[in-house]
């Protein structure tokens, strides 16, 4: 992920590079759960699901796959689209829950993986959660992760591209 993200244009991330579906999920922002996660409110289902814990909550609930579908097939085109789209999503989410919450807690899992298909196109998935001293770390060797691309990133990590 690190040459990725030393190889991309990343200068001048704003709102227009997050598709409009994920522009309204930054836009209706964050709210807590009943057990105390941070979600994002656009993304929380209707029914209360049940979770082993908090961290589980908040990932299932904030984590999804970055529109791609419009991007085109050739890597070289295609990479640099998906990662803008991907940190400036971040970064706006992240800094709704710096406004929302107080605090920059709140941490970004940006990962990029060949799709299993014919094509193997590259795709995303972000999700959010809050590191907690008594539950695992989401990724807990994150390192060491070599089928995909990924990145933990704070606010404070944003503030680099901006």
């Amino acid at each position: 992920m690190r040459e990725i993200l030393q190889t991309t244009d990343i200068t001048d991330l704003s709102d227009r590079d997050i598709p409009l579906m994920f522009l309204e999920v930054v836009e209706r922002g964050w709210s807590l759960t009943a057990a105390g996660g941070r979600v994002l409110t656009d993304l929380c289902p209707e029914a209360p699901g049940t979770y082993a814990d908090r961290l589980t909550e908040e990932t299932t609930i904030n984590g999804r796959g970055i529109t791609d579908y419009d991007l085109p097939a050739a890597p070289d085109e295609r990479t640099p689209l998906l990662v803008r789209r991907c940190l400036a999503h971040v970064h706006a989410c992240l800094r709704k829950a710096q406004e929302e919450f107080g605090d920059t807690q709140v941490k970004a899992y940006v990962s990029l993986s060949f799709a299993d298909t014919e094509e193997a196109l590259l795709t995303s998935n972000v999700t959010f959660c809050t590191p907690l001293p008594d539950v695992r770390p989401y990724i807990p060797d994150l390192e060491a992760v070599t089928d995909a691309a990924v990145a933990e990133i704070s606010l404070e990590d944003c503030s680099a591209w901006l």
